[in-house]
Order: structure tokens, then sequence, then C-alpha cells
């Protein structure tokens, strides 16, 4: 006779509860690591006990695993029920979307001068209104950048004719400088040379005293003489 079905519930007895756990997790993990190896797949497994024990296998690495299992997208069935719920409800906006899209690339290819078949004779002149009102808009635009361009050209002219003209004082200020220290140079060199002149040739009222002191010795020798012969 064949073995009777096991009820599954939870094991009262605590030591058999344990045994059919130490039994399970062995052939838990024998069964992942055959269809890793059978199948060429990435097989992850961890278990915890009731006393917090951890057990894993990993057919390849855990952390790789466990990577790839959180960058992996969602894919159960009710999120599938979801997207297609949001999808049905947003399709006329998506629709309409589309449409605007479509019509502004139309547009685009005959302002560009393309698919232009079936246009009638006042659509042409539409769009050539359309073309003129944006060439108009375009050299408009040119001008303005023309101009801010000039304006700028001359704020910066302005700003090196005044760089220049304080330079040009700052010139005229050292050409000053040098000259004034040029004359007083030269007024001490004069200086210096009258000087030396005087030195040279003596003061004049030192020379008249020089003269007249033997003149006044000589008249004393004669009155000495005098008074001899008397």
């Amino acid at each position: 006779m064949g073995r009777g079905k096991i009820e599954i519930k939870m094991i009262e007895n605590t030591n058999s509860r344990q045994v059919t756990f130490s039994k399970r997790r062995q052939g838990l993990m024998k069964k992942a690591k055959e269809l890793a190896i059978l199948c060429d797949a990435e097989v992850g497994v961890l278990v915890f006990s009731n006393t917090g024990k951890l057990y894993e296998f990993a057919s390849s690495s855990m952390e790789n695993i466990l990577s790839r299992y959180n960058k992996a997208p969602e894919s159960s069935e009710l999120t599938t029920i979801e997207n297609v719920a949001a999808e049905h409800e947003w399709q006329p906006e998506v629709n309409e979307l589309r449409a605007e899209v479509a019509l502004l690339r139309q547009m685009q290819s005959r302002l560009m001068g393309k698919e232009l078949d079936g246009l009638n004779f006042k659509d042409l002149q539409q769009l050539e209104h359309q073309l003129t009102e944006g060439i108009l808009a375009v050299k408009d635009k040119k001008e303005q950048v023309l101009l801010g361009k000039i304006e700028k050209s001359l704020l910066q002219e302005e700003k090196v004719s005044l760089e220049n003209e304080a330079l040009r004082e700052q010139i005229e200020e050292l050409r000053r400088s040098s000259r004034h220290c040029e004359e007083r140079a030269l007024a001490l060199d004069n200086s210096v040379c009258d000087s030396d002149t005087c030195l040279r040739l003596g003061l004049p009222v030192d020379t008249s005293q020089n003269m007249i002191i033997p003149k006044m010795e000589s008249t004393s020798n004669d009155a000495q003489n005098t008074m001899v012969l008397e």
C-alpha cells in the first residue's frame, strides 16, 4: 500500500517538528541545486527556522541573485490587471496626443516644403502667409541680435577709450614728475658749483681783512722806529 496523504498543518510536537524541518530543508536545498544544474537557472533559497537561524543556497552568488531580483519588474497577475485597466482609462487621451503629434509633424513637413499634395489654393496661400510671417520674425530677431552686438561693441569701445585716457593721464603725470626731478637736480648742481667757486677764491671780506692787517703792522713798526730815534 502507498503512503497516505499527509495533512499540511503545523506539527505540534517540538521534536517531530525539528526533525521534519531538517529533512525537508535538506530536500529543498537538493531540489534547488538540481533545478539550477538541470535547467541552467539561477536559483537562490533563503530559509529561517522558528528559532531565527538562517539557511541559504545560491547557485552563483546570493548578492547577485538578490540584486537581480530587486531590479526585476513586477509581473504578478494583479499588476498586469492594474496596468491593463490604467491603459484603458488613459487610452482616449493617448490617442488624442498621438493625433496632435502627427498633425504637428505634418505642419513641420509642409513648412519645409514637403507633403504639399492634397492642399488647395487657399491652403497654399495660408501656408505662404505663415512662411512670410516666420521669415519676418526671423529677420526681426536677427536685427535685434545685430543691434545688441553693435551696442556691446560700442560699450567696449567706450570702455577702452576711457582706459586709454586714464593711461595718457598717468603718462603725463610721470613726465611732469620726471621734469620736476630734473629741475631739482639741476638746481642742486648749480648750488654745489657756486659753493666750490667760493671755497677756491675766498670770501671778499676775509681778503680785505688780510690786506689791512699787514698795513697796520707796518704803521706800528714805523711808530716804534720813530720813538727810538727820538
